[in-house]
């Protein structure tokens, strides 16, 4: 059977097989992320969400890899480039995904607020910011809400018969939903779409009767959890991010 390959990058190759989806990962990826993530997309596939169907956790060629079920249809980004006319509709639904994720819950996800706080702990930021941000990230309510992690425009496939489907659940947590719109609003900036970030922004607050101040308020610590990547073209900009910390 031929392979597709779909998205290629030094940690994984993600190819397409017949009716599957092959996420293959390097020699050196770390078993216990491997099987986290999977276990991670078996808990939200309990929720009711559509997503695709977890196959199986299996070894390629000696490398660890994760089998799921094959959706045909199109991204959600893919529509928003072909249809600029219908960006806004288009953000009305990914605003609407968002929030029946958000309506879910999985109580043995990790939490979000200590993947924060790691991620924090991991940045080269000085110690006087860290602390900042891990005090502004204390002070947050506690909510044990779906939060995708990663919900971009791409991880949306939407069939032709107009079926929602939601990908890549690597990054998923249980925790506050002001958090993951902080990071819908970074990614859709970090990809240079300034007019859809905000968009997007007024968009769920006004569904969801949530302040925008409220959201902004998690905009210094998704940046800093974004610095852990490591992206040198991201970094100015998520220093510029952080910069927004009131010192009292």
């Amino acid at each position: 059977m031929s392979k597709e390959i779909l998205y290629q990058t030094e940690a994984k190759t993600i190819y397409r097989e017949g009716d599957k989806v092959v996420k293959m990962f390097s020699h050196d990826y770390s078993k216990a992320n491997v099987l986290n993530e999977a276990l991670n997309h078996a808990r939200v596939e309990e929720t009711g969400l559509n997503i695709p169907k977890l196959h199986e956790v299996t070894k390629i060629d000696g490398n660890w890899a994760i089998v799921i079920e094959y959706i045909a249809g199109k991204t959600l980004q893919q529509l928003m480039e072909e249809n600029p006319d219908k960006k806004e509709e288009y953000i009305e639904r990914l605003v609407d995904i968002q929030m029946n994720i958000l309506s879910k819950s999985a109580l043995h996800l990790n939490k979000l607020k200590d993947k924060m706080h790691s991620k924090i702990s991991s940045t080269d930021l000085n110690a006087t910011i860290r602390y900042e941000l891990h005090t502004r990230l204390d002070a947050t309510p506690k909510h044990k809400k779906v939060c995708h992690g990663d919900l971009h425009p791409s991880n949306i496939i939407i069939t032709e018969n107009d079926e929602a489907y939601i990908i890549d659940w690597a990054h998923v947590t249980q925790g506050n939903g002001a958090a993951d719109a902080a990071r819908v609003y970074l990614l859709l900036n970090l990809d240079g779409d300034r007019e859809g970030a905000e968009k997007y922004l007024d968009t769920f607050c006004r569904k969801t009767d949530t302040a925008k101040q409220y959201v902004q308020k998690w905009m210094p610590i998704v940046a800093a959890s974004q610095l852990t990547k490591g992206n040198e073209k991201e970094k100015e900009f998520l220093l510029n991010w952080i910069d927004v910390v009131d010192y009292e």
